[in-house]
């Protein structure tokens, strides 16, 4: 029999992390009865009184949201992480470790409409985004190790807020997924003298696959 990738369970090499991954694609044609999500499309209203992201609403903190015309960027009012929190004692204890942890959490609204995603907005909307989040980088990279901006979307996955959004965490420590894929990248370049990341690139365009634009 010929191995099929499409048919048969295997294992994929994911070298960022160094890790094998099951693939049983053959599972795909098991009988499903588990639970469906129905898909909304309603984007909700253009301005929510109650939602603290929406301009001139006042947040929990107290705190009035200005009345922003493009993208508005504040510390979160419930952050993971302080600026000034002590440390914990140090501890020789193999099992049980504790590390004190120094950073930011912020928040950035995209527009002041809530009823309008990246998807929706203009290219000089999208552009003005993009350059907050270059400005937020370089600002905080100056002081923290880490500095991850993401977004989060759905009340499935958690998401506790209507209106476009993202999160921006700066830390003073590498977390456990770059922190991983670091140390491996660095591990490729010394063995095949060249990055990575830049031959992905190099096999997806050859490969013409995956590449959309």
């Amino acid at each position: 029999m010929e191995f099929n990738a499409s048919e048969h369970p295997h294992r994929r090499y994911n070298p960022l992390k160094g890790e094998w991954i099951l693939v049983s694609p053959h599972r795909m044609k098991r009988p499903w009865d588990g639970q469906t999500e129905s898909v909304h499309s309603d984007m909700g209203p253009e301005f929510d009184p109650t939602n603290p992201l929406c301009p001139g609403v006042v947040r929990s903190s107290g705190i009035l949201t200005p009345e922003y015309k493009s993208t508005y960027v504040f510390t979160n009012d419930f952050p993971a992480m302080l600026e000034d929190t002590p440390s914990p004692p140090q501890s020789d204890d193999p099992l049980f470790q504790i590390e004190g942890v120094k950073g930011t959490c912020r928040v950035m609204c995209f527009y002041p409409k809530s009823n309008v995603t990246i998807a929706l907005m203009s290219i000089n909307d999208i552009v003005t985004v993009i350059s907050s989040w270059i400005q937020q980088l370089e600002e905080l990279g100056k002081t923290y190790t880490w500095v991850q901006i993401f977004e989060n979307k759905g009340t499935m996955m958690g998401c506790s807020n209507h209106h476009p959004h993202c999160q921006i965490w700066a830390c003073s420590f590498l977390p456990n997924e770059p922190r991983i894929k670091d140390i491996n990248q660095r591990e490729y370049l010394e063995k095949h003298g060249r990055p990575m990341l830049m031959d992905y690139v190099d096999r997806e365009l050859k490969a013409k696959i995956r590449i959309c634009y």
